[in-house]
C-alpha cells in the first residue's frame, strides 16, 4: 500500500534559498517506516496545516450499521438505490444519537460490488463511519442497481447530485452538513454537483482523488487524436460489463425484488448499445464528438470551478504524476486558487499571489488503479479535512501558506509550494541540434543546446508508421490506468520499459535529441511547451513529444510525454499560459471549425502540450527529448486521420528560421 510498498509521503521541510519552494523529504521504501521515524501520512497531515498546528485521526469510537439497496427517487420518478452506513453505540448496537455530519459519494460501479472493498475511493468506507460520520454511496442513474440511463457525467446525473446532498443532508441523525469523497469519476463527480449546489448548500467540503480537469483533453483524446488505450478500456469494456452485472448482483443480494432487477438490466443493456457501443462507433469514425465541443464542455470540471469557489466550497485534490489525469490535476487547483484570488480562472497563477488552504493539491508518483487502490491510506488526512470543514476542527489546513504539494520524481522529495506554474521555475528553451561532436553520424543521437540554430540547411527525416517502437515506453502502462504496473510491482526484476524507455526511441518513426550531462542539479517543474518546424508528405501528421531523464549508464527514464495532431494545431493565445514571454502551456482549440490543412512539402509550425512533471536531473544526468510519429496501442487516430496519415515521412527542421526546439521550466539548485 501507499505507505508500504512502493512510494512513502514523509514529509520532512527543507525551505529553499529562493523562498518560495519548500523540497521536502521522501524515500522510497518497500516496508514500513522503521519504528521510531516519523508516519508518512502523519507528516503529510502536517504539511496541509498551517505551522503550529497539530491534529490526530480521532479513536474508532462507533460500530457501524448498514442499510443496502435504499431508494432514492429522483424529481423525474428515476429510482437510483444507496447504501448507507451509519454510527452505533458499541456497547447496545442500537443507531447512535449524533447528529452527525454526513459523507456522500456518487457511484458507476455498483454501491453492492465495488463498495465491498471499504474504500473511501469507490463507495462507504467504515473508517469515516467509526468517527462520527454517517456515510452514503449512491449509484449513477443507469449503473449499479439504479434504474434510468447511463452517458458519461450526464448533466441530469449533476441535477441528481445536487438533490442527493439535499436528501443526504435530511437523513435521520444527520446533522445537515454534507460532504463529498471518491476517486476518478466520483472526484469528478464532487466537482460538477459542488459547481451546481448553489450558496449555502448543505455540502461543505469536497475531497476529490484522480479528477480530470478536461474529460476530452485530459482522457478522451490527446492532442487530438483518440486516446484508445483508455477509451476501449473504459468506455468500450469495463463499464458495460459493470452495467450489466451489477443489477445481477443486486439480484442475488435481494431475491425479493426480481422484477426491479429485471427492469433495471433491461435498462442497462439499452444504455449499453446507445451509449457505449453506438457513442464509440460515432466518435471513433470522425463524428462531431471528436472534436472538443458543447458535448466534452458540459462534462468537464474546468467550467464549474469558479463555481465551486463561489459556492463557498473548500477542496482538496489528490493527483498522480503518471495518472490519466497528470495534466488535469494541477490546472484544477490552479484554477480554484484563481477563483478565490478574483483572477481569470482558465489562467495560470501569478508569481507570489495570494492564495487560500481551502484549496489544496496532493499530487504525487502515482498510477491511477495505485491511488485509487491505496486509498485507505489517505483516510485520516481525508478525516483531518472534513473534520476541518463539517465538524470545525481547528486544524490549521485553512490558513496553510503551502497549499500545493507536489512530489519530486527525480530525488524522491516533496516540494511545498502554492503557485501553479511553479514560482522560481525558469522557461528556458532548448534548441534541437546536429549529432553530438564525436558522436557517430545517427539521426537519433541529436542534441539539445541552449544556443539558437544559425544554419540556413539542416533537417532530421522521421517515417510515419501506425505501430512504433513506442509500443514499450511507459504510456502504455498509464493510459491502461496503471494496471501493467500493479500486476508486475511484485515480479524480482522491473519491468522493461516502464522505468526505461530506450527500445522506444529507436527504429524509423523515432529522433531523439539530449543535453549535454548537467554540471548542476535542475529540476523540471511545471507544464513543458515543444515547438517543431517540420514538412510532410502527407495532408496531416502526428507527433509525440516525450522528455526522460538520461543517467550516466544510459538508462532513459520516461518523465512526460505530449501529442499533437497536425490538423488540430491552431493555437488560441488568449489561453495559451506564458511565463517571462514564452509558452509553456499552448492552448489547442481541437474544435472542427479551427482545424487547418496540412500542406505537404511545407514547413509548418506544431506547438504540442507536454504534461506537467516535477523532476530533479541530478548533476552528470541529461534531459532528453524524443519525437515520435506515433504511440500505439495509447494513441489510435480515427480512421478519416489514418488515411490521411497513411504514408507520411517527415523532416523536423532546425535552422535559423525554423528552428525546433522545447521550453522546460527549470529550477537550478
Amino acid at each position: 500500500m501507499l505507505p508500504t510498498r512502493r512510494v512513502t509521503l514523509p514529509l520532512v521541510a527543507l525551505l529553499l534559498a529562493s523562498g518560495t519552494v519548500v523540497v521536502t523529504n521522501a524515500t522510497a521504501a518497500t516496508t514500513p517506516a522503521a519504528k521510531g521515524t516519523p508516519n508518512p501520512l502523519q507528516e503529510a497531515v502536517a504539511a496541509s496545516a498551517a505551522p503550529g498546528h497539530s491534529w490526530q485521526p480521532g479513536a474508532a469510537t462507533y460500530s457501524v450499521s448498514q442499510q443496502t439497496n435504499v431508494p432514492v427517487t429522483m424529481a423525474d420518478g428515476t429510482v437510483l438505490r444507496a447504501t448507507i452506513d451509519t454510527p452505533t453505540d458499541k456497547a447496545t448496537g442500537r443507531p447512535a444519537a449524533g447528529p452527525f455530519p454526513v459523507l456522500l459519494t456518487q457511484t458507476p460501479y455498483g454501491n453492492n460490488t465495488a463498495g465491498l472493498a471499504g474504500s473511501s475511493a469507490v463507495g462507504v468506507d467504515p473508517y469515516f463511519v467509526q468517527r462520527g460520520y454517517i456515510d452514503v454511496a449512491v449509484d449513477v442513474r443507469g449503473t449499479g442497481a439504479s434504474g434510468g440511463s447511463f452517458t458519461l457525467f450526464d448533466p441530469q446525473q449533476v441535477s441528481d447530485g445536487v438533490a442527493l446532498v439535499r436528501w443526504a443532508a435530511a437523513l435521520p441523525h444527520a446533522d445537515g452538513k454534507v460532504g463529498l469523497h471518491g476517486a476518478s469519476y466520483l472526484g469528478i463527480n464532487q466537482l460538477l454537483t459542488a459547481g451546481a449546489v448553489g450558496k449555502d448548500s448543505p455540502l461543505k467540503a469536497v475531497f476529490p482523488l484522480v479528477s480530470g480537469n478536461d474529460v476530452y483533453r485530459d482522457t478522451a483524446f490527446e492532442g487530438g487524436i483518440p486516446d484508445a488505450e483508455f477509451d476501449m478500456v473504459y468506455l468500450g469494456a469495463l463499464l458495460p460489463a459493470v452495467n450489466l452485472l451489477n443489477p445481477v448482483v443486486n439480484l442475488l443480494q435481494h431475491p425479493a425484488g426480481l422484477l426491479q432487477s429485471a427492469q433495471v438490466l433491461l435498462q442497462h443493456l439499452a444504455s449499453t448499445v446507445d451509449y457505449n457501443a453506438l457513442f464509440l462507433a460515432q466518435t471513433y469514425g470522425g463524428g462531431p464528438n471528436s472534436y472538443d465541443n458543447a458535448y466534452w464542455a458540459a462534462r468537464s470540471p474546468a467550467g464549474v470551478l469558479g463555481d465551486v469557489v463561489a459556492n463557498g466550497i473548500p477542496a482538496y485534490l489528490v493527483g498522480g504524476e503518471y495518472d490519466i489525469f497528470q495534466r488535469g490535476e494541477p490546472l484544477n487547483y490552479a484554477a480554484l486558487q484563481n477563483a478565490w484570488a478574483g483572477r481569470p480562472v482558465d489562467g495560470p497563477m501569478a508569481a507570489g499571489q495570494r492564495t487560500t488552504g481551502r484549496y489544496q493539491l496532493l499530487d504525487g508518483p502515482y498510477t491511477h488503479l495505485q491511488l485509487a487502490l491505496d486509498a485507505g491510506a489517505l483516510d485520516p488526512l481525508q478525516l483531518e479535512w472534513f473534520d476541518t470543514w463539517l465538524k470545525g476542527a481547528d486544524t490549521g489546513m485553512g490558513e496553510t501558506p503551502t497549499p500545493l504539494h507536489y512530489y519530486d520524481l527525480g530525488t524522491g522529495h516533496y516540494a511545498e509550494t502554492a503557485t501553479y506554474p511553479l514560482t522560481g521555475a525558469t522557461p528556458t528553451t532548448y534548441y534541437f541540434s546536429g549529432t553530438r561532436s564525436g558522436s557517430a553520424p545517427s539521426r537519433n543521437d541529436g542534441t539539445l543546446t541552449t544556443t539558437a540554430p544559425t544554419a540556413t540547411a539542416g533537417a532530421d527525416p522521421v517515417a510515419w508508421l501506425p505501430v512504433g517502437s513506442s509500443i514499450c515506453d511507459r504510456s502504455v502502462d498509464q493510459w491502461a490506468m496503471g494496471a501493467v504496473s500493479q500486476v508486475t510491482s511484485n515480479l524480482p526484476r522491473p519491468t522493461p520499459c516502464l522505468d526505461d524507455d530506450r527500445a522506444g526511441q529507436t527504429g524509423p518513426t523515432a529522433l531523439t535529441y539530449t543535453t549535454a550531462p548537467l554540471a548542476s542539479p535542475q529540476t523540471l517543474a511545471g507544464p513543458i511547451a515543444a515547438t517543431i518546424y517540420a514538412t510532410a508528405t502527407t495532408a496531416q501528421s502526428e507527433w509525440v513529444v516525450n522528455v526522460e531523464d538520461v543517467a550516466p549508464d544510459g538508462t532513459s527514464r520516461p518523465l512526460t510525454q505530449g501529442a499533437l495532431l497536425g490538423t488540430a494545431r491552431a493555437v488560441d493565445a488568449s489561453r495559451s499560459w506564458t511565463v517571462d514571454g514564452s509558452t509553456v502551456l499552448p492552448y489547442h482549440p481541437y474544435t472542427q471549425a479551427s482545424t487547418l490543412p496540412v500542406t505537404p512539402g511545407a514547413v509548418t509550425k506544431y506547438q504540442v502540450e507536454v504534461f506537467p512533471t516535477y523532476a530533479t536531473i541530478a548533476q552528470g544526468h541529461r534531459i532528453r527529448v524524443t519525437v515520435d510519429t506515433t504511440d500505439f496501442p495509447h494513441l489510435v487516430p480515427t480512421p478519416p486521420q489514418l488515411l490521411q496519415l497513411a504514408g507520411g515521412r517527415y523532416e523536423v527542421q532546425r535552422t535559423h528560421l525554423a528552428p525546433s526546439s522545447i521550453t522546460l521550466p527549470l529550477i537550478g539548485r
